[in-house]
């Protein structure tokens, strides 16, 4: 339904975009990305694009510029039925500085876009609140963004975000599988839940089979539905960043789409296989009750979930103790869970049947 008024002539704000509360989104969103800056910040909010002053950043020899974009995904869906907007920035960040942090490299800015059905100020800045709290966490500067009016396209309630952040390696210094030696151990950093991603599968399993409302208290995970799975996604660039400073790292891995085997095996180089023992660590409870209420297999939760680990790590064994001690400093559990050995080229019993072995393998049962 058009809101102009009848008779009068055809308007941007009665075809549903209103100019005033987007220039009110930016003045109340103005203050938390005040909180979100480095030195090497330049101006500020308002211009036609972030400014971030390279010649500061000193002593490279030949650096990288590492960059990466990602959205929420469907967890979004959660967040707009809820009317909670203050956390999923977190998420956003989260998926984009910690993709840049596995090479090694340092996050230093991000751009957001949130694209909205109908700009409500408020809505808006507490989406950017939850993005510039994620920025501060990772230690990356919030330079800009675009928030975006579709009425038409999105319904008034609905929105998505995304986000696209650079950071900065040494060359010399790069991770990646070319590095990663048989006898490395793997190390595993604890998640600080289902994150952002399996959604899909999540909603599917909760909300349609089984019919609960977000609002049911959960006994397993000792509050509501909706709270659990609006848990934040834990950020690790400055707990990776305290550990490749501390002790000599291999490769990283960021556990998102496609489950810790997957991800892992990104980083696992031909001719080598990642070992790793479930028993070393117990998923949280989320997990097995989406496997119990949907009944999901074992393989297609790991396949789609993080399973408790958010990243992984691939290091010497003789940096196994000091890089633990620099994960546990930055307030991150991590734990010992497998180890890089040789591929074999058969089968058990000697018998190849022409398919290669796995480059990453999980055995035991969870704790």
């Amino acid at each position: 339904m058009s809101n102009e008024a009848p008779g009068a002539g055809a308007s941007y704000a009665g075809a549903g975009v209103d100019i005033e509360a987007g220039e009110t989104a930016v003045e109340l969103m103005k203050k938390w990305v005040a909180t979100a800056q480095r030195p090497e910040s330049v101006g500020g909010l308002g211009g036609f694009a972030g400014l971030f002053d390279a010649s500061a950043l000193k002593g490279y020899r030949r650096p990288l510029l590492a960059s990466a974009t990602d959205g929420v995904g469907t967890k979004l869906a959660v967040a707009q039925r809820m009317d909670v907007h203050d956390t999923i920035g977190r998420d956003l960040v989260a998926m984009v500085v910690d993709d840049l942090v596995v090479c090694g490299a340092e996050p230093l800015f991000l751009t957001d876009y949130v694209c909205v059905g109908k700009v409500y100020p408020e809505r808006v800045a507490a989406i950017v609140k939850g993005i510039a709290e994620g920025c501060a966490l990772a230690g990356c500067a919030l330079v800009g963004g675009e928030t975006a009016e579709h009425p038409g396209l999105l319904g008034p309630d609905e929105y998505d975000v995304a986000g696209a952040a650079t950071g900065v390696v040494e060359a010399d210094e790069l991770l990646g599988a070319e590095r990663v030696r048989a006898g490395d151990a793997v190390l595993g950093m604890a998640s600080s839940g289902l994150h952002s991603n399996g959604y899909s599968l999540v909603r599917h399993v909760f909300l349609e089979r089984a019919g609960w409302t977000l609002e049911r208290h959960v006994p397993e995970v000792g509050r509501t539905l909706g709270e659990e799975l609006l848990e934040p996604t834990r950020i690790y660039a400055r707990g990776c960043l305290a550990l490749l400073a501390a002790a000599e790292v291999h490769a990283l891995a960021h556990v998102t789409g496609g489950g810790l085997a997957n991800n892992l095996a990104r980083v696992i180089p031909d001719g080598l296989s990642a070992r790793l023992d479930r028993s070393t660590w117990s998923p949280q409870p989320v997990f097995g009750l989406v496997g119990e209420v949907g009944g999901v297999a074992r393989a297609e939760l790991e396949r789609t979930f993080n399973m408790g680990v958010g990243m992984a790590a691939v290091v010497p064994q003789a940096a196994v103790s000091g890089a633990l001690a620099a994960l546990a400093e930055r307030g991150v559990t991590a734990w010992v869970m497998g180890e890089i050995e040789e591929r074999p080229t058969a089968r058990p019993g000697g018998v190849s049947d022409g398919a290669p072995a796995p480059a990453v393998t999980l055995g035991g049962d969870y704790r």
